[in-house]
């Protein structure tokens, strides 16, 4: 096991969905709930973990497709649609296929990001079953969490609904760093920047991972933590190189 797959694990980048607290102005740009912590509006650890991602198969026992009981035949359909070598495994241009009959089209530099976080510890460059039901799980609640807060129901999620969503999960991301992640998705047309579900996964699975790395240096909740130039190096290097 490589070191960057020690510190990072598919788990962490499952979403967990809280009601937004009444005293939290959706439209200001600053936030009135009460917390010690500008990435947490919640002290106490949650359960970040989606379904089927318990760490080495969590009890599970496998059949012999690989996938966890109680898979939904959906997902199994979608895997063997692209797995046409019927190896149980799948590359990044079939899981990309995949995930564009099940949701939309996903762009390739999403699928490789995903490739990465759910990467099958035996070969980095396919999944297998239990990666891609992990994986399906782990959209198909973000994909919720993305139709919640798209509160004018065009299909896209502006800044202030990526503020609400994300807050919803207990980041409390500032405006300035939204900008700042929401600019690369700037098409030049001067119209306001809008995310679809693709680009809202994107944004969403790296400021929630980089947030749980963060919080294991921050064991107080203080909004403050002390690193090392190879440990920053660590965190922040996987979400950078791993799918350009």
């Amino acid at each position: 096991m490589s070191f960057f797959s020690k510190i990072f694990h598919s788990s962490s980048f499952s979403p967990s969905a809280r009601s937004l607290r009444e005293s939290y102005d959706q439209r200001g740009q600053t936030y009135r709930a009460s917390h010690p912590s500008n990435y947490s509006h919640q002290q106490q650890q949650q359960s970040y973990y989606g379904q089927g991602t318990s760490g080495g198969g969590g009890g599970y026992s496998y059949g012999y497709s690989g996938f966890p009981p109680g898979t939904s035949p959906d997902i199994i359909r979608s895997f063997e649609m692209v797995d046409r070598d019927r190896s149980w495994f799948i590359d990044e241009n079939e899981l990309q296929k995949a995930l564009s009959s099940g949701y939309q089209r996903f762009d390739i530099r999403t699928v490789r990001l995903l490739m990465f976080l759910f990467r099958n510890p035996h070969d980095p460059r396919r999944i297998g079953p239990k990666e891609f039901a992990a994986l399906w799980t782990c959209l198909g609640q973000w994909r919720g969490i993305y139709e919640r807060y798209d509160k004018d129901k065009n299909g896209k999620i502006d800044l202030f609904e990526l503020r609400d969503a994300l807050y919803s999960i207990g980041l409390a991301t500032p405006s300035s760093v939204l900008q700042v992640l929401i600019s690369k998705y700037d098409d030049g047309s001067g119209r306001m920047i809008e995310l679809d579900f693709d680009s809202f996964v994107e944004c969403g699975v790296i400021l929630k991972g980089l947030t749980e790395k963060f919080k294991e240096k921050d064991e107080s909740y203080t909004g403050s933590a002390s690193f090392n130039y190879d440990e920053f190096m660590a965190m922040a290097i996987p979400f950078l190189a791993s799918y350009n």
